[in-house]
């Protein structure tokens, strides 16, 4: 299946999906007790804060207006956002030569993989300003 063929059945499912995530997110708080969300895997098992930790509350703080609380629960995940959205729809559909070169420019993976490994250990010191990037 050539990549044309593929973006009518995934755009369409990618639309679909998103927005039931974002419905999700609008109807149900993620910080209350009692809402569909599963909680962190790796902070249940380890105690420590993972790179994406907060990443569900920062999506229904974003879907609220709320820029102050999302930046607060994952600042790596809200400023990635764009980046990432861009990127998959690069593999979804044909994209103006601009943005081609953006995605080829941040595409690499490595410098990704030692940001997410940093961040989440600096999350995880207790000291100040470390602290701040724990979520909430």
């Amino acid at each position: 299946m050539d990549k044309a063929a593929a973006s009518r059945f995934l755009l369409p499912a990618f639309i679909l999906a998103i927005l039931v995530v974002a419905f999700l997110l609008w109807q149900f708080d993620p910080n209350q007790v009692g809402n569909p969300f599963p909680p962190c895997p790796s902070r249940w098992l380890t105690g420590l804060y993972c790179p994406g930790c907060g990443a569900t509350r920062a999506l229904h703080a974003l879907l609220h207006g709320n820029l102050e609380k999302a930046i607060s629960m994952n600042v790596v995940f809200v400023f990635s956002l764009p980046l990432v959205a861009l990127m998959l729809m690069h593999q979804l559909v044909r994209l103006p030569s601009a943005c081609v070169a953006v995605v080829k420019f941040f595409g690499d993976a490595r410098p990704w993989a030692w940001l997410l490994i940093s961040y989440a250990v600096l999350r995880n010191l207790p000291w100040y300003p470390f602290n701040l990037l724990a979520p909430g």
